[in-house]
């Protein structure tokens, strides 16, 4: 059967390098920036790279791959980096209003290892910093991001800035099995404590929160007061959602490593990717607890960029 549409694509991508098990392509893209549902906290999401070396056991992101007529594992060990990433931006942005807001890294990390090497979301943020009057928001499990402070420093000058750090645990052995290439959660907490000493507005996730295993109350507790402790201003996330091309990785995971676990998931998850009502509510209100025990806020700090504030002075003295 001939391969159509994004499939035929991967197929023709050019070979960038390869490392380990991990193979590197370039991919040509005809957009960059990507329209989400109503129900979304933002109306626009940007995504570097397809595929993500972290590997991460959960991760949803999976079935992209499977776009591509591969498996969900693949999904870890080709790693696509889209062509002309600033380039699009440019032409993209001034068709969008600059109310609306932007995300960046919501399906595949966008400081993943590949990042390093082809520095596709370094060469988006000079975009913004040139830019003027956008809403931002990054997520990352990576301390490379501190890589980028001068440009972290300088765009929220004149656009809204926020940067979210995913740590899911605070255990290292538990973080390594879920997460098996991602940086530590040390490594994660500092990145959070150096962007908030240069000033940048940051939040701490704990996504996804799995049921009996990131879920207790005392486990949430400890990883929000150590990111009030690092300089984080906001906490909080959702609880784990698990769609076929993540439980083809994630339940034999659980099978290895938690099998008490596993039939408890299997039968959780057999007719839909999302947990029940009843738990979203015990957990939304466990999270909210530890969060009002550090003063943390629920979502992005909003505020008057520099510039902003600056011109409304300027347009005031002349009045």
């Amino acid at each position: 059967m001939a391969l159509v549409g994004i499939a035929r694509l991967a197929s023709q991508s050019e070979l960038l390098e390869a490392k380990r098990s991990v193979q590197y392509f370039e991919i040509p893209s005809r957009s960059i920036l990507n329209r989400t549902k109503p129900t979304m906290p933002f109306q626009w999401t940007i995504n570097p790279y397809r595929g993500c070396e972290f590997g991460c056991k959960y991760c949803y992101a999976r079935y992209t791959h499977e776009f591509m007529e591969m498996d969900a594992y693949e999904f870890e060990d080709k790693i696509y980096a889209k062509s002309a990433a600033a380039h699009l931006l440019r032409q993209e942005l001034g068709r969008i209003d600059r109310q609306e807001r932007i995300a960046l890294g919501t399906a595949t990390d966008p400081y993943q290892p590949a990042e390093r090497r082809y520095g596709r979301t370094r060469s988006i943020l000079e975009v913004f910093a040139k830019d003027r009057g956008r809403f931002l928001g990054i997520t990352t499990k990576s301390d490379l991001v501190v890589r980028d402070l001068d440009l972290l420093r300088e765009t929220p000058r004149a656009n809204v800035l926020g940067v979210n750090i995913t740590i899911t645990t605070l255990d290292e052995r538990l973080a390594r099995l879920l997460e098996p290439r991602a940086p530590t959660p040390f490594l994660r907490l500092e990145a959070v404590r150096k962007l908030s000493e240069a000033g940048i507005c940051v939040s701490v996730f704990p996504n996804p929160i799995m049921p009996g295993l990131t879920d207790g109350e005392r486990q949430l507790d400890r990883l929000a007061k150590a990111a009030r402790d690092a300089g984080a201003q906001s906490f909080g996330g959702g609880p784990l959602f698990l769609m076929p091309s993540a439980q083809k990785v994630f339940l034999p995971f659980l099978e290895r490593e938690f099998p008490r676990l596993v039939g408890r998931y299997r039968e959780t998850f057999a007719k839909s990717a999302y947990l029940g009502r009843e738990y979203k509510e015990i957990l939304r209100e466990r999270v909210r607890r530890v969060r009002d025990r550090y003063g943390l806020l629920s979502g992005p700090v909003e505020y008057r960029p520099e510039v902003w504030v600056e011109e409304q002075g300027e347009l005031f003295a002349l009045q």
